[in-house]
């Protein structure tokens, strides 16, 4: 994002709305830090500038994946699916991405309102690859993977900073106190925050073994959750 200092007056009125803080009043007008900056497109979208000084500007790879991460409007093409380009498990009735048996994780690196770079992403994917897992192949972050099973990113996008980004994987159930044992391990060395999603098919008589896992270890999981509610066509078993 830009400011057109021609028209800014220097009110502030965009300062609050970027949730990177990147944006700055310097000698009486605003500023957009552009290392700092998401490409979100919050400050924009907000109509708070009384001048229509905030610009939007016609952006070129690698700063093209800023808007994909981090604009909730843009639609990640190699997915079709906009807000961050995956669905997770709003379509597993009809994706059949989680079975029965597996449990699926969601670590939102820069979740909430912080902010990540793919090279602090790839500090975590290099340690989920090192557990031998499956990256949701559906999922924008895992097509960044220039090693797969090494978790390594592509080198030329490390420095590219996103508002989040949703590394995604399964694993058996019987694996889950690993994983959450290397995520918790991780976060020590991360200079970000991240949000962890579970996912879980239920039972066919509604028990949810997944989350009794998560007790026995001493977790207490949300009971706001998404649910799959099973009305997607054609479904799958």
């Amino acid at each position: 994002m830009l400011i057109d200092k021609e028209i800014c007056i220097g009110c502030e009125s965009c300062v609050p709305y970027c949730p990177v803080e990147a944006i700055a009043v310097e000698e009486d007008l605003a500023d957009i830090d552009q290392d700092q900056c998401v490409e979100c497109g919050v400050c924009l979208r907000s109509s708070i500038c009384p001048t229509e000084a905030i610009l939007e500007p016609d952006l070129k790879w690698p700063r093209t994946l800023r808007a994909l991460f981090s604009n909730p409007i843009t639609v990640f093409q190699e997915t079709g699916v906009a807000g961050r380009g995956t669905d997770e498990v709003k379509s597993n009735d009809v994706t059949g991405r989680y079975n029965r048996g597996e449990v699926g994780f969601g670590v939102e690196m820069g979740r909430p309102g912080t902010g990540t770079s793919f090279r602090q992403v790839q500090q975590l994917t290099e340690k989920i690859a090192a557990m031998g897992v499956w990256f949701e192949e559906r999922n924008p972050l895992t097509t960044l993977l220039s090693e797969p099973d090494s978790g390594k990113i592509r080198e030329d996008i490390l420095d590219e900073r996103v508002l989040t980004a949703i590394i995604e994987f399964k694993v058996a159930i019987d694996r889950v106190g690993e994983v959450l044992t290397t995520l918790k391990n991780a976060q020590i060395d991360l200079d970000t925050v991240f949000s962890l999603d579970y996912i879980h098919r239920p039972d066919p008589d509604g028990g949810l073994p997944a989350v009794e896992a998560l007790r026995l270890l001493g977790y207490r999981p949300s009971d706001h959750v998404k649910i799959c509610t099973g009305l997607g066509r054609p479904k799958i078993d």
